[in-house]
């Protein structure tokens, strides 16, 4: 995977992300016990335009565990908000740093300057996509099933959002049965599932109870992304029948798992029963954004 950009997960194979799963589980059951260290000399710029809890502790604390120096740069700290444009800001940054880690808006930013890097590109998260998310989710599951293939997963709200995207992408590749339950109008766009390859299957429904029924994980994030408050009110309304709660966990398996990318907001998407009752693996699920995105680093750069 050496100088591979990461900006999608299609941009690498269904063997490597086996691979970093894996690597991620290791790396997780021996933190503070290893001296493994291959970012050791190698510096990772973080550039975020957007505010962030988990991904950017997750980075800072990954890439300095791995022996590398995090060099975290707001969407204030660059000439990026006084006119330079992309292309130049990545040739530049690609004869100081060894890696970039990018979270921004627009999708097109993003892939501009990868286009323009020499160094590889790592997505931590843009309106259309959040790989790095699924990395840490794959893992989640992976733990507690012991395997990926044929899992099925209830994706329930808005079916077109990044993280919905994501989740077609990753469930396509590792032969998963996702159902994504969602209003008209919140409908993911189906190209997203054709640009991936794979064996899973996708299943786009509106009817929550049906598509919960046998899954054996239940997915939700936020109604309201950065970026959408203005729609926040309208957004709340459409998706109300698509709660996570308790009513609706009791119609699906005895042995489900409840999993949430956070932040989450307690009463909306998610009822705080459920989100800290005893069926959620949310904790485990935000501690492994660390582990697999150290995993990701170690591969991207060795």
């Amino acid at each position: 995977m050496k100088n591979k950009h990461l900006l999608a997960l299609t941009d690498i194979s269904s063997q490597n992300l086996n691979d970093i799963i894996d690597l991620g589980i290791e790396l997780k059951k021996t933190r503070g016990q290893s001296d493994y260290m291959p970012l050791k000399g190698k510096s990772i710029g973080m550039v975020f335009t957007k505010s962030s809890t988990r991904t950017r502790i997750s980075f800072e604390v990954g890439i300095s565990e791995l022996g590398g120096y995090p060099l975290f740069l707001g969407k204030n700290d660059l000439q990026l908000g006084r006119g330079e444009n992309m292309s130049d800001t990545a040739k530049v940054m690609s004869r100081y740093l060894h890696a970039v880690v990018i979270r921004t808006h627009e999708h097109s930013g993003i892939e501009t300057f990868a286009k323009h890097s020499e160094i590889p590109v790592i997505n931590a998260l843009t309106d259309k996509l959040h790989p790095c998310q699924l990395l840490a989710d794959l893992m989640t599951i992976k733990e507690y099933s012991g395997h990926l293939e044929n899992i099925k997963v209830a994706f329930l709200g808005d079916g077109a959002s990044n993280m919905a995207n994501s989740w077609i992408i990753a469930a396509k590749m590792m032969n998963m049965d996702l159902r994504i339950a969602a209003p008209e109008g919140y409908h993911p766009d189906l190209k997203i599932y054709d640009s991936a390859q794979g064996n899973g299957s996708l299943t786009v429904i509106s009817d929550v109870s049906e598509a919960v029924k046998d899954v054996d994980y239940i997915y939700t994030d936020v109604w309201v992304s950065m970026g959408f408050e203005e729609e926040a009110k309208e957004r709340i309304k459409i998706l109300q029948p698509y709660q996570v709660n308790s009513k609706l966990v009791s119609l699906a398996s005895d042995n489900v798992r409840i999993m949430h990318c956070l932040p989450a907001y307690r009463g909306k998407e998610i009822t705080a029963e459920v989100l800290d009752g005893e069926k959620s693996i949310v904790w485990d699920e935000a501690e492994n954004r660390l582990h697999a995105q150290k995993a990701l680093l170690a591969k991207i750069l060795e």
